[in-house]
């Protein structure tokens, strides 16, 4: 009964938000921000990660998660959307197909309609929308089993184009890149990508709201968090400097939403441990950054479980869960969707 009152009030206040408002997006680093946060493959992780991203001071943490093609179903998504906002999480959408094969389906820019009418039916906690339009795309396994950067630039700009027709809230985000990746038959370097994608698209960049960055330290997901260039924590610094280079004029906030450590031969546990207290003291100090997402909060499978933050079989954490959950985190103060304000309100009102 709790859930369906819950829903019938939010409906009740989506008819007292006022009309003609100006609701367009805002830096995220005007306010304060507590930039930590954590990627989830299972929407049904979001109930128990608020411990591990707003502990030790924090709130309005970060999380990242996958919506597939084939489940974009409003009224499930809308109870997961109820749920970050009761536990103060802003969620970093991407936008994934389906698989097929060994690899994920091309996106196609004729599915950016229904992209747009599902992503616009939620209840956002905040005002900005954080979407990122698919996956490392110079990867054929990520694409169709092909690498295409004008195909995905195309791509890419439709469905921008029609999120931000459909409301002004939304805060586009580009795929992150494997900047690891080398030139050959099932992946493209980043920068040849980009450039490419520039030369097909060259409001690629027009589109941008900021940068997203899956800055892993490599090789092997085993680098030292000293370390710094490409292919390091500090991946995201070289991409910075390249898009400048390319032609970018605007300085744009960074959204680490895959980074972080595999277990296995090389690394412990403990020596992942001390590399997440380093980085939290040095790289993630970096005041461009609005959110560091580490991949992966839990796997149970074997082709992501070295990056599970939580032990395979159980739900019993690594110590470098309780390394992250113990970094000094700042109450966050977001700027709270309409709908949100209003239902923030009026559970305090009626004690819900």
């Amino acid at each position: 009964m709790r859930k369906v009152f819950e829903l019938f009030l939010f409906f009740i206040v989506l008819l007292l938000i006022p009309t003609g408002q100006s609701l367009a997006i805002y830096d995220p680093l005007s306010v304060e921000n507590n930039k930590y946060g954590i990627h989830i493959v299972d929407p049904n992780d979001i109930k128990d990660i608020a411990p591990l991203v707003n502990s030790f001071g924090g709130s309005w943490g970060y999380v990242t998660l996958v919506v597939t093609d084939g489940d974009r179903n409003v009224d499930a998504w809308r109870e997961h959307f109820l749920l970050l906002r009761r536990l103060h999480l802003i969620p970093i959408v991407r936008l994934a197909t389906r698989t097929e094969g060994k690899g994920w389906v091309a996106a196609r820019k004729e599915d950016a309609n229904e992209w747009a009418q599902f992503l616009n039916a939620l209840p956002w906690p905040t005002k900005n929308r954080y979407v990122i339009a698919f996956n490392e795309p110079n990867h054929a396994a990520e694409w169709g089993g092909t690498v295409s950067p004008e195909q995905y630039a195309e791509v890419f700009c439709t469905v921008a184009k029609k999120l931000k027709e459909t409301s002004d809230e939304f805060f586009i985000l580009p795929a992150g890149l494997d900047a690891s990746a080398p030139n050959g038959l099932v992946s493209m370097d980043e920068e040849t990508f980009l450039r490419r994608a520039l030369v097909a698209k060259s409001e690629f960049l027009d589109l941008i709201d900021g940068w997203t960055s899956h800055s892993y330290p490599n090789p092997g997901f085993s680098g030292s968090p000293y370390a710094s260039g490409r292919g390091t924590l500090r991946t995201y610094e070289w991409e910075l400097s390249l898009l400048k280079n390319l032609g970018l004029t605007r300085d744009l906030p960074v959204f680490i939403t895959e980074t972080g450590w595999a277990r296995g031969p090389w690394l412990s546990p403990d020596t992942i441990t001390k590399y997440i207290t380093i980085a939290s003291q040095t790289v993630w100090t970096d005041p461009r950054i609005v959110a560091v997402t580490p991949f992966l909060f839990q796997y149970q499978q074997p082709l992501f479980a070295m990056f599970s933050w939580l032990i395979p079989g159980t739900r019993y954490p690594y110590q470098f869960y309780l390394a992250y959950q113990n970094i000094p985190k700042l109450a966050g103060d977001p700027h709270l969707s309409p709908s949100s304000e209003y239902l923030a309100l009026l559970n305090q009102r009626l004690n819900l």
